[in-house]
């Protein structure tokens, strides 16, 4: 899933490039002046920091969840663990009763693609944020389609062309 950001910044930048000042740009959007400086200097926005959160009971069962996650990459799809079944298993099992489940999930979510990767099994996932420059680039297509004229069946030939920068289009319908 693309970052919400991405998409304001992209906005905040086209229309920085057409003259609004930093200030209308803050109102416009609705985010701080600091905000529309950086999406102005990159076009990438820097992730959020999130707060690092010590769990000392999480520390005793964290290799036995580690264990349930590395016996999952052998298993068949259907059969890997859920984190209701992890703290079921960490009940059962080792009689783990002061543990949340969001403690459980928040450890397993990041802990499960480390273990893939480890394995062999991640995930790559890349992300290029595409620019066009106005006037530069457009989409054009050429395709035949039916529609009714006069009450007869006739085919006709569409002409279609997007603008990349403005997302404007402009189409057209041919006979011949």
């Amino acid at each position: 899933m693309a970052d919400p950001r991405l998409e304001l910044f992209e906005a905040i930048r086209r229309d920085a490039r057409q003259g609004d000042s930093i200030r209308e740009l803050a109102e416009r959007y609705g985010v701080h002046r600091r905000t529309v400086l950086q999406a102005m200097d990159t076009a990438m926005p820097t992730p959020r920091k999130r707060p690092i959160r010590n769990s000392p009971r999480l520390d005793v069962v964290k290799p036995w969840i580690d264990e349930m996650l590395r016996v999952d990459l052998t298993a068949p799809r259907k059969q890997h663990h859920t984190v209701r079944r992890m703290v079921a298993r960490l009940i059962d099992e080792h009689g783990v009763t002061d543990l949340p489940y969001t403690t459980v999930r928040d450890y397993v979510g990041p802990r499960r693609k480390e273990i893939n990767a480890e394995a062999g099994k991640g995930r790559e996932q890349g992300f290029i944020l595409q620019t066009h420059e106005p006037g530069q680039e457009a989409e054009v297509d050429f395709g035949e389609l039916h529609v009714v004229l006069a009450g007869v069946r006739t085919k006709v030939f569409l002409f279609a062309l997007r603008m990349s920068y403005s997302g404007k289009s402009a189409h057209q319908v041919f006979a011949s």
